[in-house]
């Protein structure tokens, strides 16, 4: 599904979020606190947008290393890279987020957007992220999440169920993605849940901050030692 919608994913991610998607993605890369010299990993990378903006922060990482396992949306963000001359500094692999090729230890950061949900298991994943985190690295993830308020939750429900499916489906040309994004996100974890899963991992200093009237939540955790 991912491969076959590779080529219009960022328009329709940009279309609809009403351009949202690169400021959430932004404050994402700024609870990091970057200085300059970290190596960073992007997990579910995608078409690379996220790495991209952790590499042309100020202070920006030293080096990222986005994985996938979706090979034509990481074609796309090769083709991105190249065009942005940032192919030396983000190199990206087709890898499983429950089994990350890369060694223990290793990463002053990770970051998510958008693709925890897509795990197969969400806590196999975030063991993973504490395993290649340096002692006191530091992880953030952008995840979306049912709002409660009251006003804003309704017409979420309505936007995301009847007029998403829609436009996704008919810009994507794809029968049933933009069917998946609202069912994946209604059978994900709850934002307390998924604090939990974290702290199971071993994570410490866990915040799960809502963006957008909590449309989007920000996790935040720290490894120890």
């Amino acid at each position: 599904m991912f491969d076959a919608i590779a080529r219009r994913y960022d328009f329709l991610n940009h279309v609809l979020s009403a351009g949202i998607d690169r400021r959430w993605r932004t404050r994402a890369i700024q609870s990091l606190a970057l200085t300059g010299r970290e190596v960073v990993l992007d997990l579910c990378t995608g078409t690379a947008d996220l790495a991209i903006a952790a590499r042309t922060a100020r202070p920006a990482a030293k080096l990222v290393v986005g994985i996938d396992f979706a090979a034509a949306m990481l074609g796309v963000g090769r083709e991105k890279l190249r065009r942005r001359r940032l192919d030396a500094t983000i190199a990206l692999v087709r890898g499983d987020a429950m089994r990350v090729p890369v060694r223990s230890r290793s990463v002053d950061a990770v970051v998510v957007a958008f693709g925890i949900r897509n795990v197969e298991n969400a806590r196999s994943a975030c063991d993973e992220m504490y395993r290649v985190l340096v002692p006191s690295g530091r992880v953030a993830i952008l995840e979306f999440a049912v709002p409660t308020l009251p006003v804003v939750r309704p017409a979420y429900l309505w936007y995301f169920k009847n007029v998403l499916p829609r436009i996704g489906r008919s810009l994507s040309r794809h029968q049933t993605a933009y069917e998946y994004l609202p069912a994946s996100v209604g059978a994900f974890a709850a934002p307390d849940e998924f604090v939990t899963i974290l702290r199971q991992s071993g994570f410490s200093d866990i915040s799960a901050v809502p963006l957008t009237f909590g449309v989007v939540f920000l996790y935040t955790a720290r490894r120890g030692s």
